[in-house]
């Protein structure tokens, strides 16, 4: 059978288009689209939580405050 030539393509594609439609086929693509870039949102996303954040020094001008936590008890 060998490879395809382009005209082979082509008639598939039109054949495909005719079947389903230019906005089908659009939607599709556009699904299709949207799908790997939230996939690679979702792995840039997982990246960035893999990475220890910067340690940062507080200055004597910040001002804490202290807490003591207490024993929850039944009453």
């Amino acid at each position: 059978m060998g490879t395809f030539s382009i005209w082979h393509w082509l008639i598939v594609l039109v054949i495909i288009a005719l079947i389903f439609g230019t906005k089908k086929l659009r939607n599709v693509g556009e699904d299709l689209g949207g799908a790997v870039r939230g996939f690679k949102k979702g792995m840039a996303d997982a990246q960035d939580e893999k990475k220890p954040e910067a340690v940062t020094q507080r200055t004597s001008s910040e001002e804490t405050i202290d807490v003591q936590a207490k024993e929850k008890t039944d009453a």
